[in-house]
């Protein structure tokens, strides 16, 4: 059967043209530096760096973001791909299990081609061994025989840019970290950010709304586009099923409430990790594995989508033996602030 344009229609990066039009899918990502809302200091670090590699005809350094999830990680590697006008081929790190999946990769990369890996402080370490020559030289060596018949082989590879995503920075090793040219941390988007991100992807996905529901889903996104846009569209479906069919300040209130999200954009699951320090640990402080054991819940979970924005709003104070409920915990709760926890928190010195 004979294919379609639209089918058929390919991007330089590799990836599939998305439609724009009716209830098809539409990538909400942006494709330019230009069209990139919020995190000014790394684009502005981006422009430089790409602008500097074009005129030279050379790849960029090898990148690394490291942030909490949903904060622009991958878009900013598939703009890279767009700025430079070459492909992106992108993994992960659980993905890569064995040295011969990064090899089969690695040395079907063209010149300037963009190696995307996502949780890069996954990869197993065999794996990671590979990239060290890979990333600085260009090339792998290859290991042909064993005992006193080995011989070595070096493949030379077409330079290329790997970026790497990570939400835990410190779990990558010294040696891999220290070879990335570019290094940049994301850092969570104000309220008048996000209602930028949300007028943006509002108009993309033809949705009428105003100034109050802009902001009403802006101040509950946690300081993050990606949830930004998935409340856009749970608000988008209520008001079309349950509302007049256009998005205002009362309409994504009662649809985000719906949600389980409240006005600071905690969800049921952060309420719990806070109740259940203030009610089974009196408040803390409190090991993780203790509340992950408590909720139920694995610690990496925790530690990825539930902490970053809990410590972001002063919510939770991570201390030396666990984690604490901070005094503005117990007001959003509406639960009085124990005596014995302020005397904690500023221990008073003896007289002398």
């Amino acid at each position: 059967m004979k294919q379609t344009e639209k089918e058929s229609q390919v991007k330089k990066n590799g990836e599939k043209e998305l439609p724009s039009q009716g209830g098809e899918l539409l990538d909400l990502r942006p494709r330019r530096l230009s069209e990139y809302i919020g995190q000014r200091q790394v684009v502005e670090t981006l422009e430089i760096a790409i602008e500097a590699a074009k005129r030279r005809g050379e790849p960029l350094d090898h990148i690394l973001f490291h942030s909490p999830p949903g904060l622009g990680k991958t878009t900013l590697a598939h703009i890279i791909a767009n700025e430079m006008g070459v492909r992106i081929i992108t993994s992960s790190g659980p993905a890569l299990e064995r040295g011969g999946d990064l090899i089969s990769i690695l040395t079907h990369l063209e010149k300037g081609d963009v190696l995307f890996i996502d949780e890069i402080h996954r990869l197993p370490k065999v794996v990671e061994e590979f990239l060290y020559p890979a990333m600085e030289d260009f090339c792998i060596d290859f290991i042909f025989d064993k005992g006193a018949h080995a011989r070595s082989h070096r493949y030379r590879l077409e330079r290329f840019t790997l970026v790497g995503a990570t939400t835990r920075a410190g779990l990558l090793s010294a040696p891999l970290r220290e070879r990335f040219g570019i290094l940049r941390n994301l850092d969570f988007y104000t309220t008048e950010e996000l209602c930028q991100v949300v007028k943006r992807s509002a108009a993309l996905l033809n949705i009428p709304i105003d100034e109050g529901g802009t902001e009403e889903i802006a101040k509950r996104s946690r300081g993050t586009p990606r949830i930004s846009n998935r409340l856009l569209k749970r608000v988008r479906d209520y008001a079309e099923i349950r509302g007049p069919g256009r998005i205002n300040r009362e309409v994504a209130d009662e649809a985000l409430r719906l949600e389980g999200v409240d006005e600071i954009g905690l969800t049921s699951l952060d309420r719990r990790f806070i109740e259940t320090i203030i009610r089974y640990y009196h408040g803390g402080p409190v090991g993780l594995e203790a509340i992950a054991a408590t909720l139920q819940e694995e610690a990496d979970t925790l530690i990825d989508m539930i902490e970053p924005y809990l410590l972001k709003i002063g919510f939770v104070a991570r201390m030396q033996n666990g984690r604490k409920a901070t005094e503005l915990a117990y007001q959003h709760f509406g639960i009085p602030y124990p005596d014995s926890q302020r005397q904690l928190s500023f221990p008073t010195r003896k007289r002398h």
